[in-house]
């Protein structure tokens, strides 16, 4: 798939904004200063994976950056430490606050 210029640089940018979303956390930063206190190195490294499609030329995006179809409803569930580490990134479950 062919992508152009500026979705590169859209790409690029979310990229961009999740490092420093981690890297200016004060709960990561506290986890990770701990875990050097208790003797460790530590090296962090993570996987993002990011999909997307194109939409077809009727499909329109509302105001608010929906699209015209509905939404497909998804759950997911979650185990303690997953749950821990999207709070972690600022990233609140559904019934949180």
């Amino acid at each position: 798939m062919e992508l152009d210029d500026n979705f590169k640089r859209l790409v690029q940018e979310l990229g961009q904004a999740i490092n420093s979303a981690l890297t200016t956390s004060e709960d990561v930063a506290d986890v990770m200063g701990r875990i050097r206190a208790a003797g460790y190195d530590l090296l962090l490294v993570l996987e993002l994976t990011i999909g997307f499609n194109k939409r077809a030329a009727g499909e329109g995006v509302s105001a608010d950056g929906e699209t015209s179809h509905p939404p497909v409803p998804l759950r997911l569930t979650f185990s303690p430490e997953d749950a821990r580490f999207l709070r972690a990134l600022k990233i609140n479950l559904d019934g949180e606050n």
